[in-house]
């Protein structure tokens, strides 16, 4: 942001000031930043986006170790998503399998989402303590059996059981993907980049959708699916145990900055809630109708296709590859703009 000199009216406070000083300011290309001088003297003052930079001048001020994490991160959440999608995808043919109606497997899929929340809260905490590095690589590989345990899940209980543990395991990738791959990266690209990593989501579900495709759609070629995806996540997982500890964490562990624990967390949550409640029940609402929007347009798409539309396998696949394609342009251009 840079200053235009002017001054604003001071941010408003209270819930209906606030809202009716925001929509107001939504259409302006401009932000009230309140200034605190060595005083402690405050004011507030218009200040505008910068002009955009060439995207390739940004990416380029990433160094090689910064892509190499970056690329690491990218590829853990990828892998996740392609662990997820491997069973939306395929919705149908589970269906076939374990002869229950579609409605019945995604059961799977919700008891998955339910548990996301606390394996994200577990491997946040284990992160803070412990670093990046192992949570991740523990993480990547157990989500990699986890797959291989729904292969061999002979019964439906025994299958929803295995993929309740995924959404454990599958909740804790992000936090710590997203820590590896940004915190190393310039503060000018962080946008840029963070529009790019968030789709690795998205790319995780063509590649899914890709390898739906390339499997067929015999009620037996869901397995193959669940293999390569077993392979990756274990490879990702292998492959981070090369990459050393985020400098971040070595730098507070150098500086000796001990690791909080769990009560610790808790008081420091407690405080958080206390002062911050309206902004965290209004994130919490957004962030229930994105997940709302999100899950319900494209988990289910595939099945949609086939059992609405009519489609067979390959036109469904295809269909899925294209609606994801966009998504992965889309989200790295507002990530663009974002910066």
């Amino acid at each position: 942001m840079e200053s235009t000199g002017r001054e604003a009216e001071p941010i408003a406070t209270g819930i209906w000031p606030t809202a009716k000083q925001s929509v107001l300011d939504l259409f302006k290309w401009e932000q009230r930043v309140e200034i605190r001088n060595e005083y402690g003297e405050v004011r507030t003052e218009w200040q505008r986006p910068k002009p955009l930079k060439n995207p390739i001048s940004l990416m380029m001020q990433l160094t090689g170790q910064n892509w190499l994490f970056f690329l690491c991160g990218f590829a853990a959440w990828t892998a996740d998503a392609f662990d997820f999608h491997a069973l939306s995808i395929q919705t149908v043919k589970f269906s076939a399998y374990y002869k229950t109606s579609n409605t019945n497997i995604t059961t799977a899929i919700t008891l998955t989402l339910l548990l996301r929340s606390v394996g994200a809260a577990i491997f946040g905490l284990l992160g803070d303590k412990y670093g990046r590095k192992w949570p991740m690589v523990v993480n990547m590989i157990v989500l990699g059996l986890l797959q291989i345990c729904t292969i061999y899940a002979a019964t439906f209980q025994q299958f929803l059981a295995v993929r309740s543990l995924f959404g454990l395991f599958m909740g804790g990738v992000y936090g710590n993907a997203i820590a590896m791959a940004l915190e190393n990266a310039p503060v000018d690209a962080r946008g840029l980049m963070s529009g790019i990593l968030q789709q690795g989501y998205s790319f995780g579900y063509v590649c899914a959708a890709c390898a739906n495709l390339g499997v067929g759609g015999s009620t037996e070629s869901w397995k193959i699916t669940f293999w390569i995806a077993a392979g990756l996540s274990i490879a990702v997982g292998l492959i981070r145990i090369a990459f050393p500890e985020s400098q971040q964490f070595r730098d507070r562990k150098a500086a000796g900055h001990k690791s909080a624990s769990g009560a610790v967390f808790w008081k420091e949550s407690k405080a958080m809630l206390a002062s911050q409640w309206k902004l965290c029940v209004y994130a919490i609402i957004l962030m229930t109708w994105f997940n709302f929007y999100s899950h319900t347009s494209q988990d289910s798409y595939t099945t949609f296709m086939r059992t609405q539309k009519g489609l067979d396998n390959h036109d469904a696949s295809i269909a899925s590859i294209l609606m994801k394609t966009g998504a992965c342009v889309g989200g790295t251009i507002i990530g663009y703009f974002s910066q």
